[in-house]
Formats: C-alpha cells, sequence, structure tokens
C-alpha cells in the first residue's frame, strides 16, 4: 500500500530530467505510451517509439524519381563515396540506404539492422522481408556524419508495373521514416519535372510533414535562364496542386555535384541557393531536441484522438447482437462521429487522422476488443503536454545555450567557409578587401564635390547638413542611422572628407542590395582614422 502511495504522489511532483532526450524518454514510457498501447494506437497509426529514436542524431531523407541526383547529392555534401553507392542515368539505387557514421567502411544489411537496439530502424521490421532485403546501412568515417545521417532512398518510378512489382508498401515506408527524420528533402531534376503517380501518392503520404520539407531543383545548370524560369514555375504550379499548405515550399535551385556549370549564367544564383540549402542542413543539429519535442506533440495530439475516436466506437457497440451490421454502420458514419467529438472535446478538426484511411484500417479490427474511455490515462497525457513540456522547452533552450556550436562540419560545408570563394567575399561592404588602396578612394573625388557644396567648418560638415544629402538615397532612417555610425569613426558627431566619401560608400552598398556589416571593417576604415583607436 505504501509503494502505491508514494507512486502516485511521485505522480503530483514535477518531473525531473537530467536532459531533453532522457525527459522525452520518460514521458513517452510513463505517460504516453499507457494511452497509446490501451487504444491500439500502433496498429492504426504509426509503431511505438524506441529509446534509440530519442538519442539518434538528426536523419535527413532525400526523395525523387530516378536520376535527379539523390545519391550524388549525398555524395557532393560528403565529398566522398560511400559502401553500395550506385550512380547512373536508369533506376539505380533500389534500396533504403541509411548512410551513418562509422569507425570503418562497412555495409549492415537490413535483418541484421532492425534487431540492433541502438540503431533507431527496430520497428520498420513490420514493412516484413521483402522491405528488409532492400534496406541497409553504410557505415564510414566522415566527420557529416558525425552530426546527421542521411537516407537515401530509391528512385520513384512512373510506371504502374514497376510500382506493384516492389513487394512492400513504399509510400508507408517513407512515411515512417517521414515522422521520424528532421529534414525531408523532395529533389527534381530540371529536365524532366512530370510528377508520376507514384511520386503524387508518395508526396501525399508525408502530409502533416510539410514542416521539414525542401524542394531542391537540381540540374538546373544545364538550362538557358528563360528556360530556368520556366521550369520554376512549372514546377510551383505541380507542387501547388500536390501540397495543400498556403505556405509556399521553400525551393532551392542549383548544381549540386562537384562538376563545372554547363550554363554558367546563374553562378551567383546557384551559390546562393546552395549556400541558404548548406545553412538549413547544418542548424539540424542544434534544433534536433525542438523537432523531436514538436514530433512527440504532435503524436500526443493524434494519440488523444484515436483515444476518443475508439471509446466512441465501443460505447456504440451492442453487448450480444448485431455485432458485424453495427460495426459496418459505424465505419460509414465514422465522419458524423469525428464532428460529434470534434464538438464534445474542443478538438481541432487538423488534429483527426484521415478519414478514408481510418475507415479502412477499421475495417479489420475486432470492435468488440476496444476499451472504453479512460480519462486517468488522458489526465496523464493532458498533464504531460501542459506542464511536463514547458518545462523541456527551458532545457531545450539551456542545452542549446550551453551548446552553440553544434552544427554539421566537414565535407561541402567547408569549402566556402573562408578565403575569397566564402559566399559573398569581397562583394557589398566586402569589397576592396585585399586591395591595398582604399577602395572608397575611387570615387571620392565624386563624393568631395558634394562634400564642399555643404559648406564645412574646420573641414567637417554638422550632422544636419550631412542628414539632408543622405535622404536623397530614400533609405529609411533606421538604414542612415546605422550608416551614420558606421561612417563617424572618430565619433565627434560630425564627417570630414574622408568619412562623408565613407557614408556615401555604404549607402551605394546598402542601394546594391547588400547588407551593412555590424561593424565597420579594417579595410574600410579611412586612411588617416587609422592605426589610431577611435575614443569610443
Amino acid at each position: 500500500l505504501l509503494w502505491w502511495c508514494s507512486t502516485d504522489s511521485r505522480l503530483k511532483e514535477p518531473e525531473l530530467f537530467q536532459n531533453v532526450s532522457e525527459g522525452l524518454r520518460r514521458l513517452y514510457r510513463t505517460k504516453l505510451f499507457p494511452l497509446e498501447d490501451a487504444y491500439r494506437f500502433h496498429d492504426f497509426h504509426s509503431p511505438a517509439l524506441e529509446d534509440a529514436d530519442f538519442d539518434n542524431k538528426p536523419m535527413v531523407l532525400l526523395v525523387g524519381q530516378y536520376s535527379t541526383g539523390k545519391t550524388t547529392f549525398i555524395r557532393h555534401l560528403m565529398e566522398q563515396d560511400f559502401p553500395g553507392m550506385r550512380i547512373g542515368p536508369e533506376p539505380t539505387t533500389d534500396s533504403f540506404i541509411a548512410v551513418m557514421h562509422g569507425d570503418q567502411d562497412g555495409v549492415i544489411p537490413g535483418n541484421a539492422l532492425v534487431v540492433d537496439p541502438k540503431k533507431p530502424f527496430r520497428k520498420l521490421n513490420a514493412f516484413g522481408n521483402a522491405f528488409l532485403n532492400r534496406f541497409m546501412c553504410a557505415q564510414l568515417p566522415n566527420p557529416v556524419l558525425e552530426s546527421i545521417s542521411i537516407i537515401d532512398t530509391p528512385g520513384i518510378l512512373s510506371g504502374e508495373k514497376q510500382r506493384i512489382s516492389r513487394g512492400y508498401d513504399f509510400a508507408a515506408v517513407l512515411e515512417w521514416f517521414a515522422e521520424r527524420v528532421d529534414r525531408i528533402i523532395l529533389l527534381f531534376d530540371a529536365h524532366k519535372l512530370d510528377i508520376s503517380d507514384e511520386f503524387s501518392e508518395v508526396i501525399r503520404a508525408l502530409k502533416n510533414h510539410e514542416d521539414k520539407m525542401r524542394v531542391v531543383l537540381n540540374k538546373a545548370d544545364q538550362i538557358s535562364t528563360q528556360q530556368l524560369m520556366r521550369v520554376y514555375g512549372a514546377l510551383m504550379w505541380s507542387l501547388g496542386k500536390i501540397i495543400n499548405t498556403p505556405e509556399v515550399v521553400r525551393v532551392y535551385i542549383g548544381s549540386f555535384w562537384a562538376q563545372p556549370l554547363l550554363v554558367p549564367d546563374n553562378r551567383k544564383l546557384f551559390e546562393a541557393e546552395e549556400q541558404d540549402l548548406f545553412v538549413d542542413i547544418q542548424s539540424l543539429p542544434r534544433n534536433a531536441a525542438l523537432r523531436k519535442l514538436n514530433d512527440l506533440i504532435k503524436r500526443a495530439r493524434l494519440a488523444k484522438v484515436h483515444a476518443y475516436i475508439i471509446s466512441s466506437l465501443k460505447k456504440e457497440m451492442p453487448s450480444m447482437f448485431g455485432k458485424d451490421s453495427k460495426k459496418k454502420e459505424l465505419i460509414s458514419n465514422l465522419g458524423e462521429i469525428y464532428h460529434k467529438i470534434e464538438k464534445e472535446h474542443q478538438i481541432s478538426p487538423g488534429d483527426f487522422p484521415n478519414l478514408a484511411k481510418m475507415q479502412e484500417l477499421l475495417n479489420g479490427q475486432d470492435f468488440s476488443k476496444f476499451v472504453a474511455l479512460k480519462p486517468k490515462l488522458l489526465e496523464s497525457v493532458e498533464d504531460m503536454l501542459a506542464n511536463d513540456i514547458a518545462r523541456l522547452m527551458a532545457l531545450v533552450r539551456q542545452e542549446e545555450t550551453n551548446a552553440p556550436s553544434q552544427t554539421v562540419q566537414g565535407g561541402a560545408f567547408e569549402g566556402t567557409k573562408s578565403g575569397p570563394f566564402g559566399h559573398g567575399y569581397g562583394e557589398g561592404a566586402g569589397e576592396g578587401i585585399d586591395e591595398l588602396e582604399w577602395v572608397v578612394g575611387r570615387d571620392k573625388p565624386t563624393y568631395d564635390e558634394i562634400f564642399y557644396t555643404l559648406s564645412p567648418i574646420n573641414g567637417k560638415v554638422s550632422g544636419a547638413a550631412a542628414k539632408k544629402e543622405m535622404v536623397k538615397s530614400k533609405l529609411p532612417n533606421t538604414v542612415l542611422g546605422k550608416i551614420w555610425k558606421l561612417a563617424d569613426v572618430d565619433k565627434d558627431g560630425l564627417l570630414d572628407d574622408e568619412e562623408f566619401a565613407l557614408a556615401n560608400h555604404l549607402i551605394k552598398v546598402k542601394l546594391e542590395g547588400h547588407e551593412l556589416p555590424p561593424t565597420l571593417p579594417d579595410h574600410l576604415v579611412p586612411p588617416s582614422k587609422r592605426g589610431t583607436d577611435s575614443p569610443e
């Protein structure tokens, strides 16, 4: 009796966690799993989560039709071949390959992979041998894989015949991965944009994970700028018909491999796009804990709704006769049951599972084995969502502050870090960084003419006089204020001829669409102010 009391009182106390992944694991095991288990959540939606699901590195899932450059994209990121890699214009990758970090190169086949408790793939066992024979893990020592894992998938086929011959539910496997990965990258080839039936089905299966989705329009260097604009428009139009979200999905355009560009006209665009994509991928380790937290909340909301649906069906079932006819009636009226639950428990319609899919799954279930509503289990999940998750959020922020340098390193991510090939090097405020002469000096004669029309006193113009000239740029005051702060190097509230020329140079930088630097770079400091510490 004492043991029960102590357990019960312990439930009321706030949970204390060492770290986020341990906290998530404990919350799932003690509060969410009992609800899922009671209402057969795992038969309907998603297998139970394993310990490895909470500890694993962020994963990136690559999806696309065959020959869109998925495997080449992975090779480009890692700058290294991986075991089991095959590249070619025909459908080459016919397996799911989890590319992960390991001390030695090697391949682990699917059947061995799903019994390894350290890997987050144990529940893939449910997809059977046809799938496991087409699943493997490629391990290799690579710095990129120290912080992320990458899942390469078979090329999506356009023919109905090949699709049927897969022998396993391809869309369901992708949905399983989508639930557990941190980023889903859909690859398209600029030459063949047609979205086949299987690809449409796959994208629809990824519904509810639009926040993880990014689109890459690959091989864009093989067409001219005019064709690229048309292809981009056509891609957005096609995606708009399949991805039903009001937000526009982010599309990165480029040529993601280490070969020379065929049509170099859009080089700058491709560089900027690649940089943006790299930044997005590099942020994954930092946001991994937050993503797992977000996915657990999503799962808990669905588990709650599922419990209401199952218990409602149980309540409606007769205890003796006419069970079969009542089951058929309840399945066909499932939409009304959804509506009733929505009203009764104030649940958003977006939280409900897909109606047609749920009806299909219910057909194979024995309703008499369903259980009635257990308020205690639901209260436990409500408490988790209302209190424990908030405490974990604070812990996430704390972990982020203590480990701010969690980014993906190595491979292609190192190529553009520093030196003259860094993104934006020698442009905007960085122009003239390698030159001996002061870069502002080139246009200084023009700026001097304006300077002397402002009637300088003792070689300096006042703030009011400079303002009259600077506002002619039509830039907002917030920007001009920042330019003033950067240009007034000696902080005396006045501008001499060099400082005035610098202010005009920075205005030009901003008008050309570049960002202003947070502090004045050394190469922009006027020659007469160099070597002297400016008064703070």
